[in-house]
């Protein structure tokens, strides 16, 4: 082995290293942004779930129990309610993960040893349901009279998910993560392989415009990820046995919203890449960042708030809300609307952005 002919092909791997500044920045990036989201973002300790009291008695004994559990840090009150029907509907519509219930005769319930508070729960979280069984075994420092000093029962009712079980909160979630690494990947690489093909001089003679072609190139896919979504609700509901308790329709218009946002997406990282091989390095930094912060495999609320900020940004976390409340919670996709309009925003600044960046010609 001549020592020299070896060091000449190391030093010419290393300049070529430092002209890919896509692969460079792989290398330095990928390690910074796992360091960052396992160590900073990512809390397994869930700490301030919306939730809504609805506090009937409006006795001393009842307020200071309703601070008490405030005071646990597992929930932060962010609406408020004056019936159990209004905690459900809140529950239906996503506003809040936790419903405190206290009847009107919580004071006697708490002497006769009876249920005294109800905890509801959205079960569509298995996360959210294990934190929120927490406040049942929370002490209670209840005021220093004769009606306080009896233990304060609480019960904890799960919504939506009684049996906790696992697949009913993973499935919908799959369909979401399964159409962002499909759909991203897929259109990243569209634009480049055209012109590795060389297939883009006989695309720059025709009479296409810029639009034309970009959206000529995503409705295919548009067409497969519904394809997709078809396959993975099927044997959801056939292996799993996963309820759908809202309307299929709109279940398959979240769904399109997201492949549409993924789209665009995938599209304006086509554009910038070029190769395939680079366009596939930079997906993963959009993979790695929608599953972690999206809120399908870490609680959303146990996040810091710069990291809740990326999560908004992130189609999939928009998405989880969708399908989770449709599908399991069987809300109408109007209750959800806010997340609906994100991703329509999204999908207008990321194709709007990769019409504009890709020029028909060749470089």
């Amino acid at each position: 082995m001549n020592l020299r002919r070896l060091w000449a092909i190391m030093v010419k791997e290393l300049r070529q290293l430092r002209r890919d500044r896509i692969t460079l920045a792989m290398i330095m990036g990928m390690p910074i942004l796992q360091l960052v989201l396992f160590g900073y973002a990512i809390n397994l300790n869930l700490r301030n779930l919306p939730a809504a009291v609805a506090d009937q008695a409006q006795t001393t004994g009842s307020r200071a129990a309703v601070q008490d559990l405030l005071a646990s840090g597992v929930i932060a009150l962010s609406a408020n309610a004056q019936s159990p029907q209004e905690l459900v509907d809140l529950l239906r519509e996503g506003r809040i993960s936790v419903g405190i219930a206290v009847p009107p005769d919580f004071e006697r319930r708490k002497l006769d040893g009876r249920e005294a508070i109800q905890v509801m729960v959205d079960g569509s979280d298995n996360v959210v349901q294990s934190a929120a069984a927490q406040l049942a075994q929370y002490p209670l420092n209840q005021p220093d009279n004769f009606h306080a000093r009896a233990q304060t029962p609480i019960s904890v009712v799960s919504f939506y998910n009684p049996e906790r079980r696992s697949p009913v909160n993973i499935v919908p979630g799959l369909i979401g993560v399964i159409l962002t690494m499909t759909m991203v990947l897929f259109t990243a690489v569209a634009i480049v392989r055209e012109t590795e093909r060389g297939n883009m001089e006989l695309l720059i003679t025709t009479p296409l415009s810029r639009t034309e072609l970009m959206i000529g190139k995503v409705l295919p896919y548009a067409a497969i990820g519904l394809v997709q979504t078809t396959v993975v609700l099927l044997l959801g509901v056939w292996l799993f046995r996963v309820p759908i308790r809202g309307s299929l329709w709109d279940v398959y218009i979240a769904s399109s919203l997201l492949i549409l946002a993924n789209l665009s997406l995938g599209l304006l990282i086509s554009t910038r890449a070029r190769s395939q091989f680079q366009a596939m390095q930079m997906t993963f930094f959009v993979f790695l960042p929608s599953i972690l912060l999206s809120g399908f495999m870490f609680p959303y609320a146990g996040m810091p708030e710069p990291a809740q900020w990326i999560s908004e940004a992130l189609p999939l976390t928009h998405f989880m809300r969708l399908i989770r409340g449709i599908m399991l919670r069987g809300a109408d996709i109007s209750d959800l609307w806010h997340d609906g309009l994100a991703l329509v925003a999204f999908i207008a600044i990321m194709l709007t952005l990769a019409i504009r960046l890709f020029h028909k010609r060749l470089d």
